[in-house]
C-alpha cells in the first residue's frame, strides 16, 4: 500500500464538532476499503487567502494515510460530492511523519527562527535627529 497525506478544507458555516465528524466520515471510508489512517489532525478554523465558494474561512483537517489507491480515489470521490468540502489535496509521500505537523506546533516550539537578541523595537528617537519639515525648509530658503 502507498502512503498519502490529505488536507481537507470544510466550510466555515459548520461547527468544529461537525468538521471533526466529517473527517471521521472520510477516515471510515479509507478503513472500509482496506486502508489505515495513522494520524488525523484538526487544525481549526483558519482564514483563507482568497474566497472559495463565497467563504472567507475554512476548517482544516490533515490525514496521514496508508491505503491502496482505490481507497484514496473513493475518499476523494466522496469529498467532491460533499457540499461541506471546499477543497482537498492528496499527495503521495515516501514516509509519514509521526510528529505533530508544523500547524500544530506552538510558536514557542519552533526552533528555526533565531532569537531577536538586542534588536528590539526601535523608537523614532533612536534614529538620530529629525529632518527638517518642508515648511521649515521653505521658510529657511526664503530668508537665506
Amino acid at each position: 500500500m502507498a502512503l498519502y497525506e490529505c488536507v481537507l478544507i470544510a466550510r466555515q458555516d459548520i461547527s468544529a464538532a461537525q468538521a471533526e465528524q466529517l473527517g471521521e466520515q472520510f477516515a471510515q471510508i479509507i478503513r472500509d476499503n482496506g486502508g489505515e489512517v495513522s494520524k488525523t489532525e484538526y487544525w481549526g478554523l483558519k482564514t483563507l487567502t482568497y474566497k472559495i465558494k463565497k467563504n472567507r474561512k475554512g476548517h482544516y483537517t490533515l490525514f496521514n494515510l496508508d491505503a491502496p489507491a482505490a481507497a484514496v480515489a473513493e475518499m476523494e470521490r466522496n469529498m467532491s460530492i460533499n457540499e461541506d468540502v471546499l477543497r482537498y489535496m492528496t499527495l503521495r509521500v515516501d514516509a509519514l511523519d509521526a510528529n505533530p505537523s508544523a500547524m500544530m506546533q506552538s510558536r514557542g516550539e519552533r526552533g528555526d527562527r533565531g532569537d531577536r537578541g538586542d534588536r528590539g523595537p526601535r523608537r523614532f528617537d533612536d534614529r538620530g535627529p529629525r529632518p527638517p519639515r518642508r515648511q521649515e525648509a521653505a521658510a529657511e530658503g526664503e530668508t537665506a
